[in-house]
Formats: structure tokens, C-alpha cells, sequence
């Protein structure tokens, strides 16, 4: 599975962002600072998995800033989606996630990488919350 994060994954319907943001639509979402993620199970979703970065202008008033914040979370999610994107197809499922960066901060990309991978693991188990009955195909590989 290459590392890319193509059009197609990159979340940019609005019908689907309002339902992930409003009261009782269905979305779940945690926090593993400086990373708040919203996420919710979306049949309609042309890929398995559509994320969409927000970084506050509130924190970071320079562009240049908030598009570097970016750039390091979307590099450490394309790094490190893979177990995800693994389950969810495992599962049938598909899902839109939102990445909220909630420190005012600038923060090392290596540091970011890894609260990434702990969110994107924290993911994976709460979906094997959800669907228990998928079949996983590392059991069957060993």
C-alpha cells in the first residue's frame, strides 16, 4: 500500500463535515494532545478512510505557521495510516476523521508523529469495539 494521500482522501464535503460537527449526528471523538480527533462511520465516502486537518487561526495567527502545523500532521497521518486503512477494509467500513490541533504551540514533527500513531492505534481499537466479528488477517497469516 503506498504512502500517499490522494484528493480522494482528503475530506471536503460539506454535507459530511456538518454532520460530523453537529450534536447527535453520530460522531465519536477523543483527544491525544495536541490532537483532537472527530470521527464518524459514512457509508457515502468515495475511500476508506477522508481526513480533514484544521489547525486554529486563534493559536496561530501567521498562515505560515498554520500551514506548517498542517503539513506535519498530514506527513505523519500519510506516514502512518496504514493499520487503519487495513482495518476499515478489513471491516467494510468507511469512515471521515477529523484532525483538530488544539496546542498553540509550534511542536517537533517527530513529536506530532508519534501522538499521530497513538490516535491512529486508539482508532483501530475503538472500531474493534464496534465490529468485533471482522475477520482480522493476521490471525489467519500465523
Amino acid at each position: 500500500m503506498p504512502n500517499t494521500l490522494k484528493k480522494v482522501e482528503r475530506l471536503d464535503r460539506k454535507k459530511v463535515i456538518g454532520k460530523m460537527f453537529v450534536g447527535g449526528a453520530g460522531a465519536r471523538s477523543f483527544t491525544v494532545f495536541p490532537l483532537r480527533v472527530v470521527y464518524l462511520m459514512e457509508p457515502e465516502l468515495k475511500s476508506q478512510a477522508s481526513v480533514l486537518i484544521s489547525v486554529s487561526k486563534r493559536y496561530f495567527k501567521h498562515a505560515v505557521d498554520r500551514n506548517h502545523v498542517k503539513r506535519q500532521l498530514r506527513e505523519a497521518y500519510r506516514l502512518n495510516k496504514a493499520p487503519l486503512l487495513q482495518a476499515l477494509t478489513d471491516r467494510d467500513v468507511k469512515m471521515a476523521i477529523s484532525f483538530i490541533y488544539l496546542s498553540d504551540e509550534l511542536m517537533a514533527t517527530t513529536f506530532i508523529e508519534k501522538r499521530m500513531k497513538i490516535a491512529l492505534e486508539k482508532m483501530v481499537e475503538k472500531l474493534d469495539a464496534v465490529h468485533p466479528n471482522a475477520e482480522v488477517h493476521e490471525e489467519s497469516a500465523e
